[in-house]
């Protein structure tokens, strides 16, 4: 603890990143910056045009900060800024602490995880001594609610602003798990060389300091909110935030120690102070496919021997029975048809029993290809889910009435959600379309918990596209462990280095200027890769708008951040999972989505955007929560229950109406298990009249 305390901000390690958070719309932080900036022993360097960053040296006291604001109102620039900060300044106002952005952008910084902290108020010098008190005793009040037991910094003149400093230096520093099992540094200078294809598209030089791990050329890393790339080489350009600027002594050793054959080709052209440290090799690189090519032959068979195929025949023949089915029914949903003659005469003739296999097989083949296409274990839609939209002929002036469209649209979401809460599942049988078509792609289940059902049945071709571990906890534990104990090769913490990172969007400099913070993490093995990532998150209390399943939401999960429409299923110890159509504000759900693999422990946020722009600020956070698992064979299951009215009641029997419509239905879903609302079991026993009608059976 103490090696890690020291090295934090020394000459050997990295500069102590502090991030500047305002609270309150009404905060002075250029006056607290420059209170900062007046150390006495202190040289300061200001960074030019990233938003008043600047970096403090004191030799002195033997420590280099370097603190970076936030930009009010962006709340991404802040998360993907605390992803990487050592601490967070928290500047309040002296009466209120923070107004309802300050509320949002901790509770966001809550749910991500919070590294060390610190509370500072500047202002409040005008009021007399005693309302003074009285206002630091109410402000503590209020702010216990968020952080109990801290302490509070007034900032209104040098000397308190040299506590500050010292408390930050000094206090325990708080550990966020995903940041520190992978190398990530936030960029303090960036380069964009055009590619010599297109302009658009080329290597982008960013230089910062190595913090967390060890950084490898050969890994890949992730820049925040732009995606995976590859580097080609590592520089060590002279440290811009030297202690003693002559030349830091670190710096030169690790220098004459890195000098490899491929670094002393390259260093005539470049300038005498940039040493090459590491260049990429191509055989141990990471690549970046992230989606497997399936093989077609796969998952084919060697063809039998001729004594198989006549045992096979004599075996089919004794045990088969003709069914007709509709289209789109898979064999293992037909097992449990029951056929209209069946009860009647079971003798035929064996040749047109041959025939009609022949016509069977034929349509079973048939159904089973279009069932391939159109069913998918993860998400087993009925019907393909749509949303109606108003699109107005002309655009009008006045923009109230289309925010009235808008208000009827978000009410008939609100009663799918209340009907969906008080009825769960439950569907009305259609009068236009058979019931055993419309649901034809459903089964019967006596027991949701312990009735079986195979995770690779009926999967369409492209869930062969995605990776799937044989064990994803052991690989993870062994990976961490590799961590813990190997030593990689690379540019260690603390160093300054420039990477070269290739083929990167110019959008990612452009973003830079704009003066938004550029991020970057390595990733761990695999982790480039697309699964199926669980998430199990709670809905957040400030958002109660209803949020339907298959929505687009944006997700910010450990370091990266993805748009993804999501499914939503209980999460319970059980192997299949009820599918929920929305998310329910009163229990823990779990969100499945496909994404890049990511090894928890991650925290999960889930935004979603309001439906008039694209700005940050119209992002609402709607549930929080954390990665649970990595495993594209978790069944979820859509379930639906048909409902009917007794018409006649006898002691143990019922007539029952209005679940079915006609009498094929009835016959088509008798092995279907019947319940009353109070918990009597039973079975259709037969279908009365052609209308739909039947007799139940029940056990008491």
């Amino acid at each position: 603890v103490l090696a890690e305390k020291r090295s934090l901000g020394s000459r050997d390690g990295p500069p102590h990143l502090v991030v500047v958070v305002p609270l309150h719309s009404g905060t002075a932080v250029h006056d607290t910056l420059r209170l900062l900036q007046s150390q006495d022993s202190a040289v300061v360097r200001v960074e030019e045009g990233k938003g008043g960053g600047f970096a403090l040296l004191c030799p002195r006291l033997k420590q280099r900060w370097r603190f970076v604001t936030a930009q009010a109102g962006d709340h991404h620039a802040v998360l993907d800024l605390a992803k990487v900060a050592d601490s967070l300044l928290f500047i309040l106002d002296p009466t209120d602490g923070w107004d309802s952005a300050g509320e949002y952008c901790l509770s966001c910084l809550f749910a991500q995880g919070l590294p060390s902290y610190a509370l500072a108020v500047p202002g409040g010098a005008d009021l007399p001594p005693k309302k003074r008190i009285d206002a630091k005793k109410k402000l503590a009040k209020a702010i216990e609610k968020r952080f109990p037991e801290a302490k509070l910094f007034p900032l209104n003149t040098e000397q308190e602003s040299t506590l500050l400093l010292r408390h930050l230096a000094t206090q325990k520093q708080r550990h966020l798990a995903f940041r520190d099992r992978r190398a990530h540094l936030l960029a303090y200078a960036a380069e964009f060389v055009p590619g010599q294809e297109s302009d658009l598209v080329g290597t982008l030089k960013v230089s910062g300091f190595v913090r967390g791990q060890t950084l490898d050329v050969n890994s890949l890393v992730h820049i925040v909110g732009h995606g995976d790339f590859q580097m080609s080489q590592v520089d060590a350009p002279p440290d811009p935030l030297s202690l003693n600027p002559r030349v830091g002594k670190g710096q030169k050793s690790r220098q004459d120690m890195e000098v490899q054959d491929d670094s002393l080709n390259g260093t005539d052209e470049m300038e005498e102070d940039v040493k090459v440290l590491m260049k990429a090799d191509p055989s141990k690189q990471e690549s970046l496919q992230s989606e497997v090519v399936p093989d077609p032959m796969e998952g084919e068979q060697t063809w039998p021997t001729e004594e198989e195929l006549l045992e096979a025949e004599a075996s089919l023949k004794a045990s088969r029975r003709v069914v007709k089915v509709p289209k789109g029914t898979s064999k293992y949903q037909a097992a449990w048809i029951v056929d209209d003659g069946e009860e009647g005469n079971q003798e035929g003739d064996d040749e047109d029993d041959d025939i009609d296999d022949d016509i069977d097989d034929d349509m079973m083949e048939e159904a089973v290809s279009q069932e391939g296409e159109s069913s998918e274990e993860e998400e087993e839609p009925a019907e393909e889910e749509c949303e109606t939209m108003t699109v107005s002929e002309c655009l009008r002036d006045d923009q109230y009435d289309e925010k009235v469209e808008e208000d009827e649209q978000m009410l008939e979401r609100y009663k799918q959600e209340r009907m969906d809460e008080m009825f769960p599942d439950e569907v009305d049988t259609p009068r236009d379309v058979p019931a055993r078509v419309r649901f034809q792609k459903y089964r019967g289940l006596k027991s949701f918990r312990t009735s079986p059902w195979d995770p690779k049945e009926n999967l369409p071709r492209d869930y062969a596209r995605i990776f799937q571990f044989q064990d994803f906890c052991r690989t993870r534990k062994h990976l961490f462990r590799k961590i813990e104990k190997e030593e990689t090769e690379g540019a260690s913490v603390g160093w300054y280095v420039t990477l070269h990172v290739c083929n990167v969007p110019v959008s990612v400099m452009e973003s830079f200027k704009e003066g938004k913070p550029l991020v970057l993490f390595s990733l761990l093995p695999h982790e480039q890769k697309m699964s199926v990532l669980n998430f199990l998150v709670r809905r957040h209390p400030s958002n109660s708008e209803p949020v339907r399943a298959k929505e687009e939401l944006i997700f910010h999960c450990g370091f990266r951040r993805f748009r993804a429409s999501p499914l939503f299923s209980q999460h319970t110890s059980a192997d299949k999972h009820k599918l929920e159509r929305f998310l329910r504000p009163d229990t823990g759900l779990v969100v499945t989505v496909y994404a890049p693999i990511t090894f928890p422990p991650a925290s999960v946020l889930v935004f979603k955007e309001r439906s008039n722009g694209n700005d940050w600020a119209l992002h609402d956070l709607i549930a929080t929560g954390s990665l649970l698992s990595v495993d594209p064979d978790r069944i979820v299951i859509k379930r639906l229950v048909l409902s009917g009215h007794p018409f006649k009641i006898f002691t143990r029997t019922a007539v029952v109406r209005y679940m079915f419509f006609s009498r094929e239905d009835v016959m088509w879903f008798k092995p279907v298990e019947l319940r009353t609302k109070w918990g009597r079991r039973g079975h259709i026993k037969e279908p009365l009249g052609t209308h739909g009608h039947m007799k139940c059976h029940f056990d008491g």
